[in-house]
């Protein structure tokens, strides 16, 4: 018995400060979180460079790389909200105007809502994504700390995330090292589904999208599904915010058919079914999770942790239910095993 806390004593230690430093990290955490899942997700490809480059030189393309589409995509993405700033204000203002005319202000209408928070939100939603100049230089210093956290670990875990996941299994008590294995290689299947499965519903959203705002008729079909994609693809906004705002808006200009509009075909059937049906099955599928398990995990992490949520929430759900499944596996294979001695 000694032997055996002797032997599992560093490995609950360093359990314990693992934990202890996340949390006591945690304003940067989601970064380093982040970070680490795409590398997880990249080493593949970090793999395959090896038989060509040198690993420091592999690790550097794909950070490089990495940094590159990111950057290209917030540049078109800034690009296309400065060319349709006007159209997203006039929104935002025209809303903003309905709210506070007594007439047609909420109170009018028996609802008991907070004018003057729904005021914030809407001045809030007005900054991202018009004034987002402001929003960038109010917070260039948190922002590139941040990102530099975010790519540094990404460098990093690509360079020697083998040789730490060798120590580690190497320094893990024998009675661990297959449970620690089964959940690594379920956890890499998880990261690849979110994150493969995140650019693909955000496409989706794009294409099932163009239809809906063409029947609309206000025109700009295409920046009104790029700005729905675009929302899909932040884990905590979604498409459903987009057409939240622009269905209000054509509450306000009494466009009651847009309305109907945006709400049955838009928020129901492009927002919420690939989120219900589509993103849990495709999900699930490549790590055997029922979907509404896996729904359950990515809404409850996005509550709970917030951007980083988005990751955690599924990863957390499918190590508890795997590591059920191992217990229950292990004590039928055990049971199995005491039949025949006691016949």
């Amino acid at each position: 018995m000694s032997l055996i806390k002797n032997e599992q004593f560093p490995f609950i230690l360093m359990v314990i400060l693992t934990v202890a430093a996340i949390i006591l990290f945690w304003p940067v955490m989601d970064m380093v979180l982040l970070g680490a899942s795409l590398a997880i997700v990249l080493m593949p490809v970090f793999q395959r460079l090896l038989h060509h480059i040198r690993p420091v030189l592999s690790a550097a393309l794909i950070t490089i790389a990495t940094f590159c589409g990111f950057a290209a995509v917030i540049g078109f993405t800034l690009y296309v909200f400065s060319s349709y700033a006007g159209t997203l204000t006039g929104m935002f203002f025209a809303i903003a105007d309905w709210i506070n005319n007594p007439a047609t202000s909420f109170a009018a209408f028996g609802i008991p809502l907070n004018k003057a928070g729904i005021i914030s939100l809407l001045n809030t939603g007005r900054i991202m994504f018009t004034g987002y100049e402001e929003t960038l230089i109010a917070n260039l210093s948190y922002i590139l700390f941040k990102a530099f956290i975010f790519f540094f670990t990404l460098f990093v875990l690509l360079l020697h995330g083998e040789e730490l996941k060798r120590r580690i299994m190497e320094h893990m008590p024998d009675s661990l090292n297959s449970y620690v294995t089964r959940l690594s290689d379920v956890t890499v299947d998880t990261l690849y589904a979110i994150y493969v499965v995140q650019v693909a519903i955000a496409v989706l959203t794009f294409f099932i999208a163009l239809p809906v705002f063409w029947l609309l008729g206000y025109g700009d079909v295409i920046f009104y599904a790029f700005f729905a994609a675009f929302c899909e693809l932040i884990p905590i906004l979604g498409s459903s915010i987009a057409f939240l705002l622009i269905g209000t808006y054509a509450l306000v200009i009494g466009d009651i058919r847009g309305v109907l509009i945006l709400f049955f075909l838009g928020y129901i059937v492009v927002s919420c079914m690939p989120e219900i049906l589509i993103r849990p099955v495709l999900v699930g599928r490549r790590v055997r999770i029922r979907p509404v398990i896996m729904f359950i995990g990515i809404v409850g992490g996005l509550l709970t942790m917030g951007l980083a949520g988005f990751v955690l929430g599924p990863v957390i759900v499918v190590l508890l239910i795997t590591s059920y499944r191992m217990y229950v596996q292990d004590k039928k294979e055990q049971g199995a095993k005491d039949v025949p001695g006691e016949s």
